[in-house]
């Protein structure tokens, strides 16, 4: 029999209102003409508004005075209850389409309409907790045709309520988490619902990537192992004793991805079908959502480098492809490639397209684009969101650049050179900065798609990331290695795999498991490699040859 939960919510939806989790969310409490247990930024002044509410006689006038969203921040940290699920919502009424608010609950959630002017409208968000505090509020963005002549948004009715019908939820992974391990532990947390064996209100129902049902009597976390690289979606329901869903029906859904980390160095020449999708590729994973980085039919070159495959090519806004590598705590870490700009946007302003990326998500290391004219620009560096330092070469649009970035973890500065000479002894950058940031571990390149203005039309090749200057200035041989190396079969079952090479000479294989560690080292003379020691999985092969080396997946059945 299906279990009905109508009552329970009639019952229970004034009392919910009431437990509103926001101190001040209303906004009637207001001190001196400051808003009461709120912060906010200079690029916001905050009103008290009387005539256009949405409930009781207080709400705000936000006025929206600055281009740079991270100035306008509005926040309250509040406490909440771990694993509790709660609807989180706030009432906006635009007062013109200059700016939108957006909602934060631990975290960018939705943008206001900025084409519903003169009615309320309101952003909702369900939070899963999974810390006893959480942030949460609004940030402000201007839109496009945007003045710097102000913008009048007027918020009310914050609300942060713990749901009070049954729920389930996943307190972790995060929905699109990028994870480095093949072994996830899915937490799960279920709120007004007695799961058990035949003795409560009733028990789970969960699938993996919409594999066959799994009976759950507890809520107990669930074991997953053995996944491969890619995207995964674990599904899960309430259902009663007769395994019915209840109802209403309660289900929720998490995605995440797998990494396939990459050893280092690692070559990327882009060998893959022209028109292809870089995300569709096996070292890649794409970022947020929009129009795809492709890749491009045709190498390009560089005097002194001869490359191979095709290329990779990004303009305007979109995703943003990333690769994954060895998670790097010491020394230094490079990214090198070949560059072309092949097209200015008529209105072009700074932005930077490419960044390396730290294991708790901070962009350290950016690099940028800064028209000098229609047809000329210059590349720049950063640490910080804000471009600061930019080499004094002029590159045009339509020539290729050899473009080398890095961040010296030992001593937290971030540099960049243009041009310069391939191999040999690092040189004095063209441009360098020091980082306010220390201790980080990198593991990520991240290709930035931002907007037309910001990023322009782009073909990028050969791209290396390196741990030594020697590595990352690549010589002509090494850029040819991608095309030097077979493996086959692959996958294999057999227990064996066969590494081939257009030179006659041994090859030293470092095989490493998707986190990177070293789970087989060997020097072959025969061509083949013995893989029966790797259990099922994915593993990443670094290969050399005769000073030549580049890096391959390998998936072991």
């Amino acid at each position: 029999m299906k279990k009905l939960y109508f009552l329970i919510f009639i019952l229970t939806s004034t009392f919910s209102f009431a437990q509103n989790a926001a101190v001040n969310g209303g906004f009637e409490s207001w001190t001196g003409g400051v808003l009461d247990s709120w912060t906010s930024e200079s690029g916001t002044t905050l009103t008290e508004e009387n005539t256009i509410v949405s409930e009781g006689t207080s709400a705000i006038n936000f006025l929206v005075t600055t281009q740079t969203q991270g100035n306008t921040d509005f926040r309250q940290t509040v406490a909440v209850t771990p694993g509790l699920v709660y609807d989180v919502s706030v009432d906006v009424y635009q007062l013109d389409n200059a700016a939108e608010a957006r909602l934060f609950a631990d975290g960018y959630q939705g943008y206001s309409d900025s084409s519903i002017i003169g009615a309320w409208q309101t952003l909702t968000y369900e939070f899963t907790a999974t810390a006893a505090t959480a942030d949460f509020g609004l940030r402000f963005y201007d839109v496009a045709g945007w003045t710097a002549a102000g913008s009048n948004i007027i918020v009310d009715n914050f609300q942060i309520v713990p749901q009070s019908t049954p729920s389930i939820s996943v307190i972790s992974p995060s929905e699109g988490d990028l994870l480095y391990t093949p072994n996830v532990t899915v937490d799960v947390s279920v709120q007004n619902f007695n799961v058990a064996n035949g003795t409560g209100d009733g028990h789970i129902h969960y699938t993996v990537d919409g594999g066959s049902i799994v009976m759950k009597y507890d809520t107990n976390p669930i074991n997953l192992t053995s996944l491969s690289a890619g995207s995964h979606s674990v599904y899960l329901e309430l259902v009663d004793n007769s395994h019915n869903p209840i109802v209403p029906a309660v289900n929720t859904t998490v995605n995440f991805t797998i990494a396939e980390v990459q050893a280092l160095p690692f070559t990327e020449s882009f060998d893959y079908t022209a028109g292809e999708t870089i995300a569709q590729q096996p070292a890649w994973t794409n970022y947020f959502s929009g129009d795809d980085a492709l890749v491009e039919t045709g190498s390009l070159t560089y005097p002194g480098i001869t490359a191979s495959g095709n290329s990779m090519s990004f303009d305007g806004s979109g995703a943003d492809p990333v690769v994954d590598y060895t998670p790097t705590a010491a020394g230094k870490i490079y990214a090198s490639f070949i560059l072309q700009v092949t097209a200015l946007d008529a209105g072009a302003t700074d932005g930077y397209f490419a960044t390396l990326r730290t294991d708790s998500g901070s962009y350290e290391s950016r690099l940028w684009i800064t028209p000098t004219g229609a047809t000329t620009y210059r590349i720049g560096i950063s640490n910080g969101g804000t471009l600061t330092q930019i080499a004094p070469t002029d590159l045009n649009v339509g020539d290729t650049a050899f473009i080398v970035f890095n961040y010296d973890i030992d001593n937290d500065t971030v540099s960049t050179w243009v041009n310069p000479a391939l191999g040999g002894v690092e040189p004095t950058a063209d441009a360098t900065e020091a980082s306010g940031s220390t201790g980080n571990t990198f593991s990520q390149i991240l290709i930035r798609q931002d907007s037309a203005t910001e990023t322009p039309f782009i073909v990028m090749d050969e791209l290396r990331i390196a741990t030594t200057w020697s590595e990352a200035s690549l010589t002509t041989q090494e850029f040819n290695t991608t095309a030097n190396f077979n493996i086959y079969p692959n996958p294999t079952n057999s227990g064996f795999v066969n590494i081939t090479t257009k030179a006659n000479a041994a090859v030293n294989v470092t095989v490493f498991d998707v986190l990177g560690k070293q789970v087989l080292s060997k020097t072959l003379n025969n061509n083949t490699l013995d893989v029966t020691s790797l259990t099922t999985g994915v593993y990443i092969l670094k290969l050399n040859q005769n000073g030549t080396s580049t890096t391959k997946r390998l998936i072991v059945e």
